[in-house]
């Protein structure tokens, strides 16, 4: 093999001829040029090897000859989005990074984009609240190509690093804000389950009911609603209840919207016939009529840690899963009930 950065005719070398080289694996090329501990010794030493003789750009002088690539991916392209780009962003090219953004909105968009990183076309992926196909899944973590996943939406296996919030305290702190103010028939209108968010914030909503001794009432819990339009609905139903419930939880701002729409139809002010708390503090929530009560995710700051993963992989604070806090915001839209609810069962 050249010993030369680049093959014969200018292109350049790929992990995958340095792993054919070694004789071992592309993840294994991987792992040793991103300093992981798991690779035997005479298996690390084959592939130094490899890497010496290709003359394969690595470590600080790679950094000082090109930005390195990061590629964010979205699934959802959602009003968080914005906040999420700026934080990758800004903190990529403090690090003399660059990112670059993809939507994917179907397999066959997703397969076009896996085969783009199986050709080398970024140094790391940040998946941000990404829902992808299993088939894509498997050729990711089949890849050399490092990963950071930001909110995931199962359990990432163990060669994949995530960045999320603490869903669970933050889903009890909004029930506690409403159990504080003297509710005590609060509904949770959510999205869905599967993904570990929203599962988590409707285990933290169940614990704070728990623990003020409080019912939980599966009628008054509307889960697994993927948008705007079925929070509505969920929320419609929920207040035509005779037993209606004086405050509601949304897992997301976008479901706390739908209830608030359905309260409108209903001829309810809020909050004095309805508290609503959300979950994000995306932008909207500050503008709403009355402005959001909610749990705020730091959403810059989550993709600017996920960035800080891929860049700086050593860094010894840095754990397999990383949890950021999630402050209670307190707005308008939360208050003590009316009198007349309070006396209700």
């Amino acid at each position: 093999m050249s010993g030369r950065s680049k093959a014969a005719g200018g292109r350049r070398i790929t992990m995958a001829e340095i792993a054919a080289s070694a004789d071992v694996s592309v993840p294994t090329v991987s792992k040793v040029l991103n300093g992981r501990v798991d690779v035997a010794a005479e298996t690390r030493q084959r592939v130094e090897d490899a890497l010496v003789v290709s003359g394969y750009p690595r470590g600080k002088r790679r950094l000082a000859e090109a930005p390195r690539v990061l590629e964010l991916v979205f699934t959802e392209f959602g009003p968080y989005a914005s906040e999420i780009i700026r934080g990758a962003s800004e903190t990529a090219l403090a690090r003399g990074g660059r990112v670059t953004v993809n939507a994917l909105s179907d397999e066959k968009s997703e397969r076009a984009w896996i085969d783009h990183l199986e050709r080398g076309g970024a140094d790391g992926v940040i998946l941000a609240m990404a829902d992808l196909a299993e088939s894509t899944s498997l050729r990711l973590r089949n890849l050399a190509t490092p990963v950071v996943v930001v909110d995931p939406v199962g359990d990432p296996p163990p060669s994949i690093n995530s960045v999320g919030v603490t869903n669970w305290i933050g889903g009890m702190r909004a029930a506690e804000h409403l159990i504080e103010l003297g509710h005590r028939r609060i509904g949770l209108v959510g999205g869905r389950t599967r993904k570990l968010c929203n599962q988590a914030r409707l285990d933290g909503y169940r614990a704070a009911l728990e623990h003020a001794g409080l019912p939980i009432d599966p009628a008054l819990i509307a889960v697994d609603n993927p948008d705007h339009a079925s929070a509505l609905a969920a929320a419609s139903d929920m207040l035509k209840r005779p037993d209606a419930p004086t405050a509601i939880v949304a897992t997301s701002d976008l479901h706390a919207m739908g209830v608030y729409e359905a309260a409108r139809l209903r001829g309810l002010r809020l909050p004095d016939d309805l508290s609503v708390i959300g979950f994000d503090d995306i932008p909207m929530a500050a503008w709403a009529s009355p402005p959001l009560t909610t749990m705020r995710q730091p959403l810059a700051e989550i993709a600017a840690l996920a960035v800080r993963m891929l860049l700086e992989p050593h860094t010894a604070s840095f754990t397999h899963r990383m949890e950021l806090a999630t402050t209670l915001v307190v707005r308008a839209s939360t208050s003590r009930p009316a009198a007349r609810k309070r006396s209700r069962p």
